[in-house]
């Protein structure tokens, strides 16, 4: 039964699953969506190198920028600069504040769509590579090499960098207002400054910046996570042609044809993802700016 499995391959539910497992700290499936008790190697791995690569092309970008005639590139990075930076002037008034608040704003950009643009990698290419040239080099059993190479898809990973908007957005209370302007506020807002409505003002205020980063983190993982399921089952349409309907090229045909049609549609989620997520970013920490 082994021999005839292998020779057959898995099937479409057994692709699927491998290819939602994470190569964590467990050394086994996950069995939570979210499980804090864990780290999901692949989504840190990816993330960093992902992160350093774009501040490598930054910092290239920097060093070649001219103030003549610039080169494509270079005027891409600019509009998109410019565009940070109007959206921050327009909702942090603060200009000491903007000058940390826009750099932040376009990192969060670039980071979040770098990240998104992983999902257009070949769905099979990288983990097909961990599994054939590192996993055994590490005594990992290939057939349990699990590797998975969209961060953005991972709710471990968005709820993580929308933590990282929470702080920034804490901090920025706390130095507006002060400790005690930032404590008055939580206890005071939004029902009035009566102390027999602290303890609800309290609780609608914790419950506010949870459901805000909460809901951060969600959005973006709903999206990619979607995004990266239905490329597999593009995937396994294309690889249909070789089974049980071999020699049947229209299987193979409309695998290429959904594929790069969704493909298409699937980078306009990308760009818009990291948009909105940006845009939330800034939102949050330009409410951290004003008071109730």
């Amino acid at each position: 039964m082994a021999n005839e499995h292998e020779a057959t391959g898995p099937s479409a539910s057994e692709y699927i699953k491998h290819h939602l497992v994470h190569f964590n700290s467990t050394g086994h499936k996950q069995e939570k969506l979210v499980d804090f008790h864990i780290i999901n190697y692949d989504t840190v791995f990816y993330s960093a190198s992902v992160g350093l690569l774009a501040v490598l092309v930054m910092a290239i970008v920097a060093r070649k920028a001219t103030s003549g005639v610039p080169g494509r590139f270079q005027a891409a990075i600019e509009v998109l600069f410019e565009m940070v930076a109007d959206q921050t002037k327009s909702l942090i008034h603060s200009k000491e504040s903007r000058k940390f608040v826009a750099p932040l704003g376009l990192t969060v950009f670039m980071w979040i769509f770098l990240l998104n643009a992983m999902d257009m990698l070949p769905v099979d290419l990288l983990p097909r590579i961990w599994a054939d040239g590192f996993a055994p080099l590490l005594g990992i059993d290939p057939h349990h090499a699990y590797q998975r190479v969209v961060p953005t898809a991972d709710l471990n990973g968005t709820l993580g960098i929308a933590i990282g908007v929470l702080l920034v957005t804490l901090y920025y209370s706390i130095k507006i207002k002060g400790v005690g302007g930032f404590a008055h506020e939580l206890i005071s807002a939004p029902f009035g400054d009566k102390w027999f409505l602290a303890p609800f003002n309290l609780t609608l205020q914790l419950i506010e910046f949870l459901a805000k980063t909460v809901s951060h983190g969600m959005r973006l993982f709903g999206n990619m996570f979607a995004g990266e399921l239905i490329f597999m089952l593009i995937a396994l349409l294309g690889a249909a042609w070789t089974g049980p309907n071999a020699g049947s090229i229209t299987l193979w045909l409309a695998g290429v044809a959904a594929g790069s049609a969704w493909a298409i549609f699937h980078i306009m989620v990308i760009v818009l993802q990291a948009f909105i997520f940006m845009m939330l970013t800034l939102v949050y920490v330009g409410q951290a700016h004003e008071s109730h």
